[in-house]
């Protein structure tokens, strides 16, 4: 198991900016592709930002131009800046992170989810 804590939730009015961070713990040397995902009431989750450890990255439609995502390897932690907010970007945001090889060798294929973090935009 890989504890991944993510802060930066919060309520904002439409049109302000949030941060969001993520960062892992434990005996980790390297990730592989790290992102967000949200999920809003009544609906299923989907992705918002994905950036993978060569540094390419990948939006939803609907945050293109308003979302960047970035990482920070040596803090083993990745970011999400929101700027442009609007009401339909209200949802629990979760960090994933896919891919860990440990600092023993150890290669585990597999997603990793924070327990998330509440974003609401209103007025």
């Amino acid at each position: 198991q890989v504890p991944l804590v993510e802060s930066g939730g919060g309520l904002v009015q439409p049109g302000g900016s949030l941060r969001l961070s993520c960062a892992a713990s434990g005996s980790i040397f390297s990730m592989n592709a790290m992102g967000w995902y949200r999920q809003a009431p009544g609906k299923e989750r989907e992705l918002v930002a994905r950036i993978t450890d060569g540094g390419s990255t990948n939006y939803a439609d609907s945050v293109k131009g308003r979302f960047t995502i970035s990482r920070d390897n040596a803090k083993k932690s990745v970011y999400l800046q929101m700027n442009s907010l609007k009401p339909e970007d209200t949802a629990v945001y979760y960090c994933n992170v896919y891919g860990i090889l440990t600092t023993t060798g150890q290669y585990y294929g597999m997603d990793y989810w924070g327990k998330g973090t509440l974003v609401t935009v209103s007025s």
